[in-house]
């Protein structure tokens, strides 16, 4: 049994045919396909490279990847999927629309988050709250607002999402009763103690101590986190010593997701060694335990 609990479709080449077709290669049973919705101020200058034509806009802007197309391929493919979706807090009644979205249309999943507005903001929290309430965790996608440069000065990063460490602690702490899934590199390059001191975006190099994440995993059982895309397995990869001791300390909260194309963290988990209960947790426990949902041949 395999969940992936981090995808997108209209994205990297991918119809919902192509996701499947993937997932049936690699043997994956079940996806949380989640929105990544981009408001007409939050243009990507790579979206048409990664996004495909629908979503365009007239002014040359896109919208990412969006709810309707999401559950047009759940209908498609009914049991293959689980839909995600994310509104973004500062238009119109977010917190409303995500529960409509849930009654009406069986939305199980907040995300994914990625807004130009910090974690902590008011208007992100009374959607965090909703989605507490729904019992639906939130996917969060954080990217650094700040960088180092080679002297140490910090640089202002014009496509940041969520703020820092400390916004995404105030959130966890602010709304306790909410499941809050950590993905992308501003979120992982605090498994290293040098993220302060790091100009890459994907920091390299071996895990210092110090690294933040280990502290809030244990201060805030409402944190959890998925495995997805370049960030996950790079905070892995960089010292598998110590990326499997960080999966085996937390093993009930981190999950397999892919948010890419093939299976490099597929093929990465197993040189981990990890036991058969802790890779199970990993691979589908812990996401059917977060949304449950029928999955054919899914044990207690």
């Amino acid at each position: 049994m395999i969940i992936d609990a981090h995808n997108h479709i209209h994205y990297q080449g991918r119809d919902a045919a192509g996701v499947i077709a993937e997932m049936d290669a690699a043997g994956i049973d079940l996806t949380w396909l989640l929105t990544w919705y981009l408001p007409p101020g939050q243009h990507a200058p790579g979206s048409a490279r990664t996004f495909g034509p629908l979503n365009f806009r007239p002014d040359g802007t896109h919208a990412g990847a969006t709810l309707d197309h999401i559950l047009q391929a759940c209908e498609r493919y009914p049991g293959r999927f689980v839909p995600g979706y994310c509104p973004c807090p500062y238009e119109g009644d977010a917190a409303r629309l995500f529960e409509t979205a849930w009654h009406m249309h069986g939305v199980r999943v907040c995300g994914e988050w990625s807004y130009r507005l910090t974690l902590d903001d008011p208007r992100s929290l009374e959607l965090f709250r909703v989605a507490g309430r729904l019992g639906a965790p939130v996917a969060l996608h954080m990217d650094a607002p700040y960088l180092p440069d080679a002297e140490g000065r910090s640089v202002y990063q014009t496509y940041w999402y969520g703020g820092d460490l400390d916004n995404l602690e105030r959130a966890l702490r602010a709304c306790p009763e909410t499941i809050f899934i950590g993905h992308s590199p501003g979120f992982w390059r605090y498994i290293s103690g040098d993220e302060a001191r790091s100009p890459e975006a994907y920091p390299s190099g071996p895990i210092t101590p110090g690294g933040r994440l280990h502290d809030l995993f244990d201060q805030c059982p409402n944190l959890y986190a998925d495995l997805s895309a370049g960030s996950g397995l790079n905070a892995l990869r960089r010292a598998p010593e110590h990326g499997r001791e960080f999966v085996l300390r937390f093993a009930d909260r981190l999950m397999f997701g892919r948010d890419d194309r093939g299976q490099d963290l597929q093929q990465f988990l197993p040189t981990l060694d990890l036991p058969q209960e802790v890779a199970e947790k990993i691979y589908w426990k812990n996401a059917l335990r977060l949304v449950p949902v029928e999955v054919p041949g899914a044990e207690s």
